[in-house]
């Protein structure tokens, strides 16, 4: 087993932590492609057990070219989600999306522009929220976690899904292709965010004030006995990411191009014939407390997501993951 993880090294010291949220994968599209391709890919592994009930209000926050809106409106058909974006290319770039995928949705959707850090929104605007690999981009993803709790109703849910670079293991091992990983973590940190934040979900939920945080891992395994996986998510989501970063990593100083070439090269080599490839993300609920002593959370059909059986694993069994199956079939 490859016990080799990719330690986080301190950002390199010419660029200064950043005040405002960075995308450090950028706009272009072949990034919507990838993210695309990441969410479809990932929908039965990181969605099972999120749907809401019909009426419920709903925000999805930072819900960038809408790769996950597809997901949460085909799951929850009939709660009203409000989409939530800091830029109006990606939100006009998920309107898109949204009608060529599922053209039915009509007006599902609500379209906002706006900083996650200052909502437009009034006090408990709403019964759930949902935020998906948007926390490690942020430079305060505390202060925004209590942002989100401010327009939670008392009793209402938020989501959040996050994934961690340090989880990556792969076969072939490979120092060089561990290095390249390692310069993802770097030039995150660089960019005001921190991709192992998955981590940390608990200990962030909790300082931003919600009650009953539960996280658990979704892991994703990948070998020749999954082709899907290894085409949709080590090679056209992992790989596709990290070999997206090659000018910046060499702009750093991290890296020369000889070493990027061998560390991609044998990082390619986990997705062809006896390579394997696993990472882990972390799913999280919480509840927004109600004043005063903390109570537990309503459990009424329409006002708290589904507690469906939850899979623990793409291609693996929940009870082969996770020890304590009777609480994890709790988890949303």
């Amino acid at each position: 087993m490859n016990t080799h993880q990719p330690t986080p090294p301190p950002a390199p010291a010419r660029s200064p932590r950043p005040s405002s949220p960075v995308y450090l994968h950028g706009y272009a599209p072949h990034e919507a492609r990838r993210l695309g391709d990441q969410a479809d890919t990932l929908a039965a592994l990181l969605h099972a057990g999120t749907a809401y009930p019909p009426g419920s209000r709903v925000l999805e926050a930072g819900c960038g070219v809408g790769a996950q809106t597809v997901h949460l409106v085909a799951s929850s058909p009939g709660a009203r989600i409000v989409a939530v974006d800091r830029a109006a290319d990606s939100l006009a770039q998920a309107r898109g999306r949204l009608n060529a995928q599922v053209p039915h949705a009509g007006d599902a959707v609500r379209w906002q522009c706006a900083d996650l850090r200052r909502l437009p929104f009034s006090d408990a605007s709403f019964d759930h929220v949902f935020v998906c690999f948007v926390l490690e981009h942020l430079a305060e993803p505390a202060r925004v976690l209590a942002e989100l709790r401010r327009v939670l109703r008392p009793g209402g849910t938020l989501t959040a899904i996050e994934g961690d670079h340090g989880s990556v293991v792969f076969h072939p091992d490979s120092p060089a292709a561990r290095a390249l990983v390692g310069h993802q973590i770097r030039l995150q940190a660089a960019a005001g965010g921190n991709a192992l934040v998955g981590r940390e979900l608990y200990a962030l939920l909790r300082a931003a004030g919600y009650a009953e945080v539960d996280v658990r891992p979704r892991t994703v395994y990948a070998d020749g006995s999954r082709p899907g996986l290894v085409d949709g998510f080590t090679r056209r989501t992992f790989i596709a990411m990290v070999e997206s970063l090659r000018d910046e990593a060499l702009a750093a100083g991290l890296t020369t191009p000889g070493g990027w070439d061998r560390g991609l090269a044998d990082l390619r080599r986990a997705a062809e014939p006896g390579g394997s490839f696993h990472y882990t993300f972390f799913k999280a609920v919480a509840v927004a407390p109600h004043p005063g002593p903390e109570r537990p959370a309503p459990h009424s059909a329409t006002s708290v997501p589904s507690r469906a059986r939850v899979p623990g694993s793409a291609g693996m069994q929940a009870k082969s993951l996770t020890p304590g199956a009777s609480r994890a079939a709790s988890l949303t």
